[in-house]
Parts: structure tokens; C-alpha cells; sequence
């Protein structure tokens, strides 16, 4: 299928390695021009560099804290009238509520919720009046499915969501559209390094415990980075133009619920 897409240019955060990643990759093999933002300098080079070998496209590493003013200005500097726009950054840590204080909140809303919307408002506007724009926001699972200890993820993500469902409906119009994909267990960094805590504590060999966490799974497996940047490059696609607002859950089938 052709996307429609080849020749339209993205800014993709968080895109070093991980879901970020296979999201700048998916865009590549479509021939869009990707700008990658990151704060590993050394890491995002060699990303830039193997996406320049493997597709024709022009490739622009920033490396950057997206989640600082600072950041995003050298991020829209460099890409300064995206079409597509991927919305990425790590969560915060989990915990018990009651050892979270304002600070610790503050932090999680300016990078999970305030970013995204901040690179919204700085983009959004260009894409009406040019007739085309994709925005997908990765969230997490957490949104439709809570778990208790990452509450700080929990709150600001779901402020994004709210946010997003509205502004969602005055943008399409305009052959705009904004999504929110929602991520279960995908074989990243960030699961790894749950599953090696997890390990940890129970004395359980790794592998074991990774076992475990897969067969827990309905799919019995995690899901990877490149089917992640494959459903984000359809939401980003020409033939994507009628769905905007939603939230797509990709999770193997871990959430129970019918809706």
C-alpha cells in the first residue's frame, strides 16, 4: 500500500532508539524526510546515520531535551513547519503517591503532558493552512488501563488524552488529524530495565522472569519497535484522513474490556 505520504517531512522525538525509533524508520521506508530529536548525542548520530544508509531521505539529528523550552526551539528550528509531528518522551518513574510531591508532578506534566501540547501549538496552525498534517502522540496502555504505581504517567497522560479529544475535532476539517497511540509491553530499553528490577527483588533469574512476562501476554510475546512504527506510519498516512481523536491500543490483547 502506498501511504501517500513520500516526500512530506516528520519530526520524530524520542527517536534515538526504541518506539521513537521504529517510528522515524517507518517514516523513512515511506520516503519522508525525518527530523530525529534526542538528548544521547552519540546514539541519535548513529540512528541518523544507519536511517541515511538504508533510505533515501534527508535525515536531521537534533540532540535535545524536548521536554525544555530550550529543546524544542532547536527541534523547530531545524524542522520548523513539520507535516507529520510523532509526540515522544520517557515516563516518569513509578512510585506511591504519597512520596510524590508538587515537584515530582510538576515534572510529569511538563513532560507528558505540556510538551506534546506545546509542539501542537507551535505546528498545528502551519498544517491547516497547508492542508495536511498527521500528529501522533505515544501514550501508554496506562490510559485506558491504569496501574497503580506509575500514577504520575496515569495523570498527565491522561490530561494529553482530554486535551487532544477536543482539539482533535476542530483540526480534521482541515485534513489534519491527531491520535494517540497507547504502547502495552514492547520489547524496548525501558522494559528491560522493569523486568530487570523486577528480577532484582524476586531473585528470579532475568530470562526467567521475562518468560514469565510474556506468557502473562495473550499474544505470548512483546511486541517490537517496527510493528509500533508500522501502525504509526498508517496513522500518519493519506488514507488515515477520517481518524483523528482516537486512541489506539497496541498490547497484544492484555486489556480485558470489550470497549
Amino acid at each position: 500500500m502506498d501511504l501517500g505520504i513520500k516526500g512530506k517531512t516528520a519530526l520524530v522525538c524520542g527517536a534515538s532508539k526504541g518506539l521513537g525509533r521504529g517510528c522515524a524508520e517507518a517514516l523513512a521506508a515511506e520516503g519522508v524526510n525525518v527530523v530525529i530529536v534526542a538528548r544521547n548525542a552519540g546514539l541519535l548520530e548513529q540512528t541518523a546515520a544507519e536511517l541515511r544508509q538504508r533510505y533515501p531521505v534527508q535525515v536531521i539529528a537534533v540532540a535535545a531535551d524536548i521536554t525544555t523550552e530550550e529543546g524544542r526551539a532547536s527541534a523547530l528550528q531545524a524542522c520548523p513547519s513539520p507535516d507529520i509531528l510523532i509526540n515522544n518522551a520517557g515516563g516518569p518513574p513509578p512510585g506511591d503517591f504519597r512520596n510524590w510531591e508538587r515537584d515530582d508532578w510538576i515534572k510529569a506534566l511538563d513532560a507528558n503532558m505540556l510538551t506534546p501540547i506545546a509542539l501542537i501549538r507551535s505546528t498545528v496552525d502551519g498544517m491547516m493552512a497547508r492542508g495536511f498534517g498527521r500528529i501522533v502522540n505515544i501514550t501508554s496502555s496506562a490510559v485506558k488501563s491504569p496501574i497503580d504505581i506509575l500514577g504520575l504517567s496515569n495523570g498527565a497522560r491522561s490530561g494529553l488524552t482530554g486535551f487532544v479529544a477536543g482539539l482533535a475535532r476542530k483540526t480534521v476539517a482541515h485534513n489534519v488529524t491527531i491520535n494517540n497511540l497507547l504502547p502495552g509491553p514492547f520489547d524496548t530499553d525501558r522494559l528491560n530495565a522493569t523486568l530487570q528490577a523486577g528480577a532484582s527483588a524476586s531473585g528470579k533469574a532475568l530470562a526467567q522472569v521475562r518468560s514469565e512476562r510474556m506468557a502473562q501476554n495473550p499474544a505470548g510475546r512483546f511486541g517490537t519497535a517496527e510493528e509500533f512504527g508500522a501502525t504509526c506510519a498508517f496513522l500518519c498516512s493519506r488514507h488515515a484522513a477520517f481518524m483523528t481523536g482516537q486512541n489506539v491500543l497496541l498490547d497484544g490483547g492484555a486489556y480485558p474490556g470489550t470497549f
